[in-house]
């Protein structure tokens, strides 16, 4: 099927010539079950407070939202898409195949994601060898070697003659989720090159070396539980000797269920993630079609809702919500990004 590029004009033509735009009064936004929360809470506020309707969130993953989003321009497409970790060249070509052309990158804060477990259990202290070696799919010899063998580790005390001699069962996010992007980026690649053949491999093959440090083990190990932080939260509680994987603002809502794990001696605490002592912590975004604006209503309006002081600030309903603020100066840039509408290609 061939590909039609179209301009604001011809959206808001094709637009108003069909039922879509009057199903489309209001803003699409899809993505990051992280950034979720915060895109829901400012878009409450944002449809209390203005003459606009609220904008429909859906939490779809960062991976599946930017399928979404990038698929072409007009009503039958997103407006904006929230995401756990910046885009992919790959999705920047492939909203270029599909006419979306222009996109605006917008920082939001931080976030740290957690190894969870329930208040009934002990609290486990990691390093990210650690979590590299219970869950990565291929990990060095017992023997000391610079060989490669199937994840042999079935205890936490297998791996870590200091953890707890606890089944490994570990509750985490779906290959289309940005947490887990971030977490394998973080976390596993950071644990995976502590060993110098391996950290050496990324020189000689940086495919091999990334494959290899991002594998997840797929013998049951690790449990695929969807994009569904709360549902994670819930299976912690009904089986306290498993850990699970999602951002500090689920681990804060229920605190009173559920604790974080140290790793690298650092808790996840909000001004760890803010200063990044905390090693596992990320920027979070939202990504906007500029063609839609100006042509979905709205759309300005709530990006002003959003960057404005008193939803991102450091004293913001954001922060109240768990979202770590970033610094006064990157702040500033956001501010400037949006008043002006800056594209990721003009940067």
């Amino acid at each position: 099927m061939k590909k039609v590029l179209l301009t604001g004009a011809a959206i808001l033509a094709t637009m108003t010539g069909s039922n879509a735009y009057a199903e489309r009064d209001y803003i699409s936004i899809v993505g990051s079950s992280t950034v979720y929360p915060f895109s829901t809470v400012v878009a409450e506020r944002f449809g209390k407070s203005s003459s606009f309707p609220t904008p429909k969130v859906e939490s779809t993953g960062s991976g599946g939202g930017m399928k979404l989003f990038c698929q072409g321009v007009g009503a039958n497409t997103p407006d904006i898409t929230n995401a756990s970790r910046a885009i992919k060249q790959s999705e920047i070509e492939l909203c270029a195949e599909n006419g979306v052309t222009d996109i605006v990158e917008v920082m939001v804060g931080y976030d740290g994601i957690v190894l969870a477990g329930s208040n009934e259990a002990k609290q486990y202290e990691l390093t990210r060898k650690d979590i590299f070696l219970a869950l990565a799919k291929m990990v060095p010899a017992q023997d000391g070697s610079e060989t490669l063998i199937e994840n042999p580790y079935k205890t936490w005390k297998e791996v870590n003659p200091a953890l707890p001699a606890k089944k490994i069962e570990v509750l985490g996010p779906p290959p289309t989720s940005g947490t887990r992007d971030a977490f394998v980026e973080l976390a596993m690649e950071g644990g995976c090159k502590k060993f110098p053949f391996i950290k050496e491999m990324k020189k000689a093959d940086k495919k091999k070396y990334k494959a290899l440090c991002h594998g997840i083990r797929e013998d049951g190990a690790y449990v695929e539980a969807g994009e569904n932080d709360n549902l994670i939260v819930q299976k912690l509680v009904a089986n306290p000797d498993a850990l699970g994987i999602f951002g500090y603002s689920f681990l804060e809502q229920n605190a009173d269920k559920v604790h974080g794990s140290i790793v690298e001696g650092q808790a996840p605490e909000f001004d760890a993630i803010s200063d990044g002592s905390y090693p596992v912590s990320r920027s979070l975004f939202f990504y906007v079609k500029k063609a839609h604006v100006g042509v979905i209503p709205g759309i300005e309006e709530y990006l002003a809702e959003f960057v404005s002081d008193k939803a991102m600030g450091e004293y913001g309903y954001l922060a109240d919500k768990g979202m770590i603020p970033m610094t006064e100066e990157e702040y500033k840039k956001v501010v400037d990004t949006v008043s002006n509408l800056k594209t990721i290609s003009a940067k």
